[in-house]
């Protein structure tokens, strides 16, 4: 057997075998999972892509019904999610804007108690980490971040697919993150730290990544092989990297910040000369929206080294795999 059929063939192996793993679970950031939880949903969502391509459309949730609240504008997390849980059979429940979920002032408690009588599982993209942990905590149904201030697992999951399809493999490879030590700067450390990836982040003296979930991350990396460097400039960050990423300067709820963050971030945005220094065959990502002429130039997010649609198309293999997973159903 050629060595490409060998490997997928253990892969749907390891899948069939483990998809219980996560049944139940909730995904509230990376760092819930292990690193072979890590590496199922990832498979997973490889096997799910593939099979829908050949038109192999199968759905293993039939029945159910997913709450996706979106107290937060949305385009790929709104439309990623609700045409995943539309391919897996069932029923997206999109709540947003001044008719979420928790728009009428109950508590997390109440709603949260009620809810679960409805659905199977809860979609959330909100602002605290606190928040999630809430409906978490009260929840007896899967809960899933789909993004808060301080973490992106779902981004995260998609990305780790990306990077797989156009590197062939996640561990060993350095990972150059370079801007805000923001939720995406978590999210990519813990990445790393499950994947074993060589994490090199290049950020600002006044923007710098969680020193709590640094630590948290320096912590796990061993396990894997990982490390995690934090420089405060982004040639350092990106010298000989394989995968360069960036992520908007102005996030929202930042916007009266905006021509300050300008300031703060001179000489991290991501262009031609910068990108020279990664390796030769390096892929640039970027999680968008992208503000064009801020934190990349026009001439990196359209060249031939951005992969920033595929990433974008990506949210829907990788959430709609993690859903299958933690509604027992993959």
């Amino acid at each position: 057997m050629p060595d490409q059929l060998k490997k997928n063939a253990d892969i749907d192996v390891s899948i069939a075998q483990n998809f219980h793993t996560l049944a139940g679970r909730d995904l509230l950031r990376l760092l819930d999972l292990t690193p072979a939880e890590f590496q199922l949903v990832v498979d997973t969502a490889a096997k799910q892509k593939a099979d829908w391509a050949q038109g192999i459309h199968e759905a293993p949730c039939a029945g159910q019904s997913v709450a996706i609240i979106l107290e937060k504008p949305s385009l790929r997390t709104r439309n990623s999610f609700e045409v995943g849980t539309y391919r897996l059979g069932a029923h997206p429940v999109v709540m947003d804007d001044d008719h979420s979920a928790f728009s009428r002032g109950e508590t997390v408690q109440d709603t949260t108690l009620v809810l679960e009588r409805f659905v199977d599982a809860i979609v959330i993209r909100t602002f605290e980490q606190t928040k999630v942990e809430e409906i978490a905590e009260w929840a007896s149904i899967p809960v899933v971040n789909a993004l808060t201030d301080d973490f992106h697992p779902c981004q995260g999951l998609a990305d780790a697919l990306t990077i797989r399809e156009h590197k062939g493999k996640l561990e060993g490879l350095t990972l150059a993150y370079v801007g805000d030590g923001n939720n995406m700067a978590n999210t990519y450390m813990e990445l790393g730290a499950l994947a074993g990836m060589h994490v090199k982040l290049g950020c600002p003296e006044t923007h710098m990544p969680d020193p709590d979930v640094l630590a948290e991350c320096l912590e796990a990396a061993p396990a894997t092989g990982a490390t995690i460097e934090v420089f405060n400039t982004a040639q350092e960050a990106v010298a000989g990297a394989d995968v360069v990423l960036t992520d908007t300067w102005t996030s929202m709820g930042d916007e009266a910040e905006h021509d300050q963050r300008l300031k703060e971030f001179e000489g991290f945005q991501v262009d031609s000369a910068l990108m020279a220094l990664a390796a030769d065959d390096a892929i640039f990502m970027h999680c968008l929206p992208a503000h064009r002429g801020e934190e990349v130039t026009d001439e990196v997010i359209d060249g031939a080294q951005s992969v920033i649609y595929d990433e974008a198309e990506n949210r829907l293999h990788a959430q709609k795999a993690l859903l299958s997973l933690v509604m027992g159903a993959a």
